[in-house]
């Protein structure tokens, strides 16, 4: 199982970082718009999490004879979800706190802007740029961040794990018994 775990945890974590480390600079340098990178970001995400099924459908395959159940596949799932998730959260780290120093005062910029071109009020702006001015304080904090990146990948992991093992499992099947005609 530790195998099957690592391997596929490892490549998902590597499609993933993969993507981001091709999607942040093109956001950063206005290639790719904030709106846009985040839907990019998450079609990364569930393209790195289809691992999780594969890594699943090896087990049964391979180890399981052909069957498992929800538990184990869950166990398996949620585990190359975790090591996935550990990659990700490092490579943000490390791009973050190195690379791009002002993405938060970019994204601030991004979602006022946004607001200005809605019409919303002066009241709402300044309470956003309070809101972000709070954030930034915050995002600094490395065991924050950590915390808020594990947060982003982690559902979509979860809804993938459990998908996948409700569609994998396979229980034994009872040995047919003799039909006698009489």
């Amino acid at each position: 199982m530790k195998k099957i775990v690592l391997t596929f945890g490892l490549i998902s974590g590597a499609i993933v970082a993969a993507l981001m480390a091709i999607t942040v600079p093109l956001c950063m340098n206005g290639h790719v718009g904030f709106d846009k990178s985040e839907i990019i970001g998450y079609s990364s995400m569930v393209l790195a999490f289809l691992m999780v099924f594969f890594g699943i459908r090896s087990y049964r395959d391979n180890v399981g004879g052909g069957r498992i159940t929800f538990g184990k596949a869950f166990q398996i799932g949620i585990l190359i979800t975790l090591i996935s998730c550990v990659v990700y959260v490092v490579t943000w780290e490390i791009v973050y706190f190195n690379f791009i120093p002002g993405f938060v005062d970019s994204y601030a910029a991004h979602t006022l802007q946004k607001m200005r071109e809605h019409g919303d009020s002066s009241a709402a702006i300044a309470a956003k740029v309070k809101e972000m001015a709070r954030f930034k304080e915050l995002y600094a904090n490395p065991f924050y961040n950590v915390g808020m990146t594990f947060m982003e990948i982690f559902p979509v992991g979860l809804i993938m794990t459990l998908v996948s093992a409700g569609i994998l499992r396979r229980r034994a099947t009872p040995p047919m018994t003799p039909v006698t005609v009489g």
